[in-house]
Parts: C-alpha cells; sequence; structure tokens
C-alpha cells in the first residue's frame, strides 16, 4: 500500500470528511474491479479502501497525521509511557487495541512485529461497498444510501447513421444477461462523442440512484468519405477536359448530391470547399465537405479519342515534370 493516503484519495492534508468520501465513492466507481477490468484496479481498489479506512476514523486520522505510516506500530499509550520514561519498552507480552485492533508483541528473534486485523477495525467494508455496484453481499438498505457507478460500453455507427441521427435499437451483455435499450441518436454526432443514458448504469446501494450508462461513439471506416473532425472529405473524379476547361460537376455527400465549379487548370489534389455540407452540429457551426479532384484519363481510349490526344500532345508545350 502507497504510504501517503492523502495521495491515494488525491486530497489535501486539511480535507474535511465529506471531501475525502466524496473522493474515495468517485474513485471507488473507477476502479471496482466489477466496472474496471484492468488488472492493476483491483489493487488500486485495495489501496482506496486501505487510505479510507485510515482518514475517514477521526481518531485514526489523527495518529496517521501525528506519526505517520507507521503509526499502527504506536500503542494507544504512547503519551503515558513516553511520560512514564518507558518509551516503547516494558518486556515481552501483546498490546492489544491499536487504531485496527491489531497486535504488537515480539517474535521469538526479540523483533517487534505488528498484524492487522481488518475485521475489528470498526469499518464495515461489505456494508460500505456491497450494493455500490450491484453488489456481491450486499446488506440492503444498512448505512447510508450510495449511487451505483456509471459504466460504458460502445456504440459503432456508420457515418451516414452519425450524420442523420434517429433511433437506434441496441443489445448489451452484462453480468445479468443481455439488455435492450432504445438509443436516441443525436444528427451529426463524432467520433469519442458520449451518449448518456440516464439511471442504466451500476445499481446504487439501498435508495441510492443508479448511475448512467455512457455509450461512447466509434465511427466505422467508410469507403467513400473521411471524417476529420466535423468536415468530410470525399475524391471527386473529373476528366482531363472537365479539368482543363473547367466545368460544373455533382459531388455525392451523406446529406445529398451538390454541384460544385472545377476552375479551368485544376489538377489532381486540389481541393474545393462546399462550406456547412459537413457533419451538422447541434450546438454550433456544420462541417464543410472537400472534394478532392482526381484527374482521370480513358483506360482504353477509342480510336478517335487517341486521335485527339494525339493532335493534342503534338501542338501543346505542357510539360508537367518541369512546372515548380
Amino acid at each position: 500500500m502507497a504510504d501517503d493516503y492523502y495521495e491515494v484519495l488525491g486530497v489535501s492534508r486539511t480535507a474535511d470528511a465529506a471531501e475525502i468520501q466524496q473522493a474515495f465513492r468517485t474513485l471507488a466507481r473507477r476502479y471496482h474491479p466489477d466496472v474496471n477490468r484492468d488488472p492493476a484496479a483491483e489493487e488500486r481498489f485495495k489501496q482506496l479502501n486501505e487510505a479510507y479506512a485510515v482518514l475517514s476514523d477521526p481518531d485514526t486520522r489523527s495518529r496517521y497525521d501525528r506519526f505517520g505510516p507507521d503509526f499502527r506500530q504506536i500503542p494507544e499509550d504512547y503519551d503515558e509511557r513516553v511520560a512514564a520514561g518507558q518509551g516503547f519498552g516494558g518486556g515481552e507480552g501483546a498490546y492489544r487495541g491499536g487504531p485496527f485492533g491489531g497486535t504488537r508483541g515480539a517474535d521469538r528473534t526479540g523483533a517487534r512485529t505488528w498484524t492487522t486485523d481488518f475485521e475489528t477495525s470498526g469499518v464495515d467494508f461489505e456494508d460500505l461497498f456491497g450494493g455500490m455496484f450491484g453488489g456481491r453481499g450486499g446488506r440492503g438498505g444498512r448505512g447510508s444510501p450510495i449511487p451505483g457507478a456509471d459504466q460504458e460500453a460502445e456504440l459503432s455507427l456508420s457515418l451516414e447513421e452519425a450524420y442523420r441521427g434517429g433511433k437506434r435499437k441496441i443489445t448489451l451483455g452484462g453480468p445479468g444477461g443481455e439488455r435492450g435499450y432504445d438509443v436516441t441518436i443525436p444528427a451529426g454526432v463524432v467520433d469519442g462523442q458520449r451518449i448518456r443514458l440516464a439511471r442504466e448504469g451500476g445499481r446504487g446501494r439501498g435508495p441510492g440512484s443508479s448511475g448512467d450508462l455512457y455509450l461512447v461513439v466509434r465511427i466505422a471506416p467508410h469507403p467513400r468519405y473521411r471524417l476529420v473532425g466535423r468536415d468530410i472529405h470525399v475524391d471527386l473524379p473529373v476528366t482531363a477536359w472537365e479539368a482543363a476547361l473547367g466545368a460544373t460537376v455533382p459531388v455525392s455527400g451523406p446529406g445529398g448530391t451538390a454541384k460544385v465549379h472545377v476552375p479551368p487548370g485544376t489538377s489532381t489534389g486540389r481541393r474545393l470547399r462546399l462550406r456547412g455540407e459537413g457533419m451538422p452540429h447541434p450546438k454550433g457551426s456544420p462541417g464543410d465537405l472537400y472534394a478532392e479532384i482526381k484527374v482521370m484519363v480513358p483506360p482504353s481510349p477509342g480510336p478517335r479519342e487517341r486521335e485527339l490526344f494525339e493532335e493534342l500532345a503534338a501542338v501543346s508545350s505542357f510539360d508537367p515534370r518541369k512546372q515548380t
């Protein structure tokens, strides 16, 4: 366990009881093994339990503040013993009634030992944590109500689904089996955005409210569109003559088809911007649609096409390899 229990809970040394309890509940929801599958989470959760057991008890916290991480090795009659000039001596035997009901004594080598008995610590761990996570071994309504844990799951959407939004039925598995949800997807959600399903997370203890379920949006790769933030990028094939002479051509986006003007002398790689045609934004400006030009030539030109290309080659002085 870490020596500094204040650092474990992320609170200052002057934190009051309410701040300590709130910090513990927040971190406990995050690292409880029923919620966090990271192998390191269980050890972190044990650290939180240890820190909270010490700092939530005023007398134990006072001893910890005074003596530091070795406070368990200090007998409760420390002051009386020092005043009597006894220090830590006093012969063999055991001292009972330390802050965690531990036993301090001497082994056969004379070295002092300390064992900790959490069952007599005065902290009911099962009652404190059992119902928080839909609980293993919870004790009904005893103690203060504790809200349930917030939970997360991924929601995979196509770009078109994210663009349009709408209703979606999903099924998620969990410890209690599969469960169905009716989800409202806002138009214009982007990758990483969370959709909140209120009170659909972990169950609370006693009258404590259930946590929320957050669906983390993951937009699947699209064969045609590329999403960058709220901007949508799409390739726009044009013919050699459209690129050379200029033209107005259609470009398709998830919101429909729009017309875009290709300026004369356009080359592959040029991007044409269609303002506001990207992903919608319910609380701000929509993204843009960028059409990236790709000049295409006939893969198998016919006789007349070949003839015209040969004419062009004969009269043109254009050499793209000499362009800067």
